[in-house]
């Protein structure tokens, strides 16, 4: 059973550090105009991105750690 803890929360953390990433990318938008170059940013699309990963990372850390605890036994 903890086998499949491991695992989901892995993946969990792949699928949350893509989300995050991509999200990351597709909140700030440049346009050049007559060489002046325009950016907009959406900083609440910003903030769910680094939210994301911040899950990622924590989802990655636990299934590290259930890993290792399936491996002392």
């Amino acid at each position: 059973m903890k086998k499949v803890i491991v695992i989901l929360l892995i993946v969990a953390a792949v699928v949350l550090g893509y989300l995050g990433i991509t999200g990351l990318n597709q909140s700030e938008k440049s346009v050049d105009l007559l060489g002046l170059e325009i950016t907009a940013q959406d900083s609440e699309s910003k903030q769910t991105a680094y939210i994301e990963l911040a899950l990622g990372v924590v989802a990655l850390a636990g299934g590290i750690y259930l890993l290792g605890q399936l491996k002392k036994k």
